[in-house]
């Protein structure tokens, strides 16, 4: 067990936290007020939290388990946890939760009335990560993003107090773009995991097998497959981008560095020649201030 390792074991909310810095977006930086960004860090706790017991990722040692008053003996089962986690989310609701993520979290879902129903999506997408490990069509792989992704752009903003349908429409665009480019970065580590979220059809009409994708570099088919998708999710961010004009002050910069952070990820993916396989192409922080920038002026 590395030191990290052991952090993680000792003060599981702590080291889910501090994953916040590895994202592709900013999760809650310094030039909000402090109220967004305490509730922000609470939702993206749960958010995290979910992920890592989707993906197996838990802190050693089973103290995620034993929070949520799993069993030894089951503590490896990812369903049985997603259960649990779901029955502890229900506890913010209506009485006191076990695990201190979510204990953290129910302050914030009282401040600003938020409901059940983006946290459940997250839960579903992540036990239907257990269930479903390819995809078929485009759809198919949009519906998965609607349970895995738009729910925490929605919850952006009921946190900010600036939902509305107009706003949640383009939001749920950003956050499906945002979604698909992870799923680009992170070909070769999803495959490890029995994952493929290149749709099938896709990969049939560019002539790709799944043996391809476990290559050390890419081929030109998976190549030309990448850019394509890579394509569709850069048309989608820049049509919700819209959403960053339609608000004001720090919010606009913290939805402009949503939106620059998936555009300065397409142009990295891009700039690799469109092989993801090596490891996931990551933008350095002057192209992301640079789109930060673009998209603030409404350029892109």
């Amino acid at each position: 067990m590395t030191g990290t390792d052991m952090a993680r074991a000792l003060d599981p909310e702590r080291g889910t936290l501090d994953k916040a810095a590895g994202e592709n977006f900013p999760v809650a930086p310094f030039f909000l007020p402090r109220a967004w960004r305490t509730d922000l860090m609470a939702v993206y706790g749960f958010a995290r939290l979910v992920d890592d017991i989707g993906d197996g990722d838990l802190a050693p040692g089973g103290a995620d388990a034993r929070l949520l008053g799993v069993s030894p003996q089951e503590a490896e089962d990812r369903l049985v946890l997603l259960d649990a986690f779901e029955a502890d989310l229900r506890r913010v609701f209506d009485s006191t939760p076990r695990h201190p993520l979510l204990r953290r979290l129910q302050p914030t879902v009282r401040r600003r009335s938020l409901t059940p129903e983006p946290f459940l999506g997250l839960i579903a997408a992540n036990r239907q990560d257990q269930l479903v490990k390819r995809y078929e069509t485009y759809d198919d792989l949009l519906a998965y993003c609607e349970l895995s992704a738009n729910p925490v752009g929605r919850l952006v903003l009921a946190v900010t107090g600036t939902s509305t349908p107009e706003r949640i429409r383009r939001s749920d665009m950003i956050c499906t773009a945002l979604q698909i480019v992870e799923h680009l970065q992170d070909v070769a580590e999803d495959l490890g995991r029995d994952r493929v979220y290149l749709p099938a059809a896709d990969m049939k009409r560019f002539h790709v097998q799944e043996a391809d994708l476990a290559a050390k570099s890419a081929g030109a088919s998976v190549r030309a497959l990448t850019a394509y998708e890579a394509q569709r999710a850069l048309e989608l961010l820049n049509e919700g981008a819209p959403l960053v004009g339609s608000v004001h002050g720090r919010l606009k910069l913290l939805l402009a560095g949503f939106v620059a952070g998936g555009r300065a990820a397409v142009r990295a993916i891009a700039a690799a020649g469109y092989d993801v396989l090596p490891g996931p192409p990551k933008p350095g922080k002057v192209q992301l201030l640079r789109e930060v920038g673009v998209t603030l002026r409404g350029e892109g």
